[in-house]
């Protein structure tokens, strides 16, 4: 059996120069590339990238993606950090809105939850703690 990598997630946003302007401001990630077009992006999050494609273009080829909601999401993005307020407050100043303040889990995290222009519901969370 051969090797799979995760390599990307796409997100479908209406602007994507614009979605890669709030990640890089909210979040700190570099732009890996925008295509000309600017109908394609990709962030450099490391070993997995995070891609952004334009739903015009989806909807050009015949796909019919739907719109994200935070308040009913089907998915989040996780970003792991040391401090979640620091980074809370990072996304709120670059245009985030809050969905849910910093707070402390039974599990072991601390987590917060913003959305970004486009609806799409983020996790901000430190790691989970390991018990002894």
């Amino acid at each position: 059996m051969s090797e799979i990598t995760f390599r990307y997630t796409i997100l479908y946003v209406d602007n994507v120069p614009k979605t890669l302007d709030f990640f890089e401001n909210a979040f700190g990630f570099e732009r890996a590339m925008l295509h000309e077009s600017g109908d394609y992006g990709e962030l450099d999050t490391g070993a997995t990238k995070l891609s952004f494609s334009s739903i015009r273009l989806m909807t050009d080829i015949g796909k019919n993606p739907s719109r994200p909601d935070s308040s009913s999401p089907a998915f989040e993005i996780a970003f792991e950090v040391d401090d979640v307020a620091s980074a809370l407050s990072k996304a709120l100043a670059a245009g985030a809105t809050l969905v849910q303040d910093s707070e402390h889990t039974p599990w072991g995290q601390t987590t917060a939850y913003v959305s970004d222009s486009n609806g799409f519901l983020i996790e901000l969370c430190t790691p989970v703690a390991t018990q002894p």
